[in-house]
């Protein structure tokens, strides 16, 4: 599983990353961690750098913050926010117009948007998800993690 997403990934340097991925690696899910792990340990070792929306911290620190795990939120925000070849980028105007033009392009919702549009205004090549639907996106090339398991 996890040499496919390697072995996909090789060549590139620079990525943007959906959120899924984080919970899958923070939380060690049974199903995705093997195949996700090897990305976190490049990113790690520097050699891609990856981008992501803020609204990765929203959407990641929701539930922990509803159940009181201020160990899990604490995890959280300090990957997102501590990690050096892990660039966690605001929303701007520039980010803005461009989540706005790929909602209108493909009728994508607005956190999708946000997302891919962290990477693209970056100058990431890969955008890594788990959702399908997004495959539709041409600007980047959608890697989605259930094509990996098995």
């Amino acid at each position: 599983m996890e040499l496919n997403l390697l072995k996909t990934l090789k060549g590139i340097d620079s990525i943007a990353i959906d959120t899924s991925p984080f919970i899958y690696y923070i939380e060690e899910h049974k199903d995705y961690i093997k195949a996700i792990d090897p990305l976190f340990k490049l990113i790690g070792q520097g050699q891609i750098i990856a981008y992501t929306s803020v609204v990765t911290l929203i959407e990641v620190l929701t539930r922990p913050i509803e159940e009181n795990d201020n160990e899990l939120v604490a995890t959280y925000e300090n990957l997102l926010t501590s990690s050096e070849n892990l660039i966690l980028v605001d929303i701007d105007r520039q980010m803005g117009i461009e989540s706005a033009r790929l909602r209108a392009k493909y009728n994508i919702r607005t956190p999708d948007a946000i997302q891919l549009a962290a990477g693209l205004v970056n100058g990431a090549k890969v955008f890594i998800t788990n959702d399908a639907n997004l495959k539709k996106v041409k600007e980047l090339k959608v890697i989605v993690l259930g094509d990996f398991i098995k």
